[in-house]
């Protein structure tokens, strides 16, 4: 069953860059934008998350809060981090469960390229699920649906 808007996010804790491990629950209070990409160092996702990491200030600046979540180790995720200098955490999600509560699970077991903004009571406000996974949501259509949860 895929979680959509109006839904309550589903629950999440996993490791993480910097050593640390994440759950929903940290970023209670907050809005949450939540991206799934399906591999470190691919061509889409790199320019995806380089996008976002530029873009930082604007979801700042929204008091929103960027994490990627890939079925890739930490340390694959510590190594993509640390080349691109992203400014967000990537979250393991190895077995594929989170992915598989949020419904963004391809047809044979690959997460597809997803966003989701969960606003500072835990509810999905946006979701985006890609098909083909060829392209990805711009920063500016991100912000402009932050700022229509404020």
């Amino acid at each position: 069953m895929s979680v959509g808007i109006g839904d309550r996010a589903p629950d999440f804790t996993l490791s993480g860059t910097s050593g640390r491990t994440y759950s929903l629950s940290d970023f209670a209070g907050k809005p949450l934008v939540i991206v799934f990409y399906p591999g470190d160092d691919t061509p889409v996702c790199t320019k995806q998350l380089n996008a976002y990491n530029d873009g930082l200030e604007q979801f700042h600046e929204l008091d929103a809060q960027v994490v990627g979540i890939s079925a890739q180790s930490v340390e694959s995720h510590d190594a993509f981090s640390g080349k691109h200098g992203f400014d967000f955490p990537l979250l393991a999600d190895p077995d594929k469960a989170v992915a598989s509560a949020y419904g963004t699970l391809g047809p044979i077991g690959f997460p597809r390229r997803s966003v989701f903004i969960v606003d500072p009571d835990g509810i999905i406000r946006y979701a985006h699920r890609a098909i083909a996974g060829l392209t990805y949501r711009p920063v500016s259509e991100l912000i402009g649906e932050l700022e229509s949860i404020r």
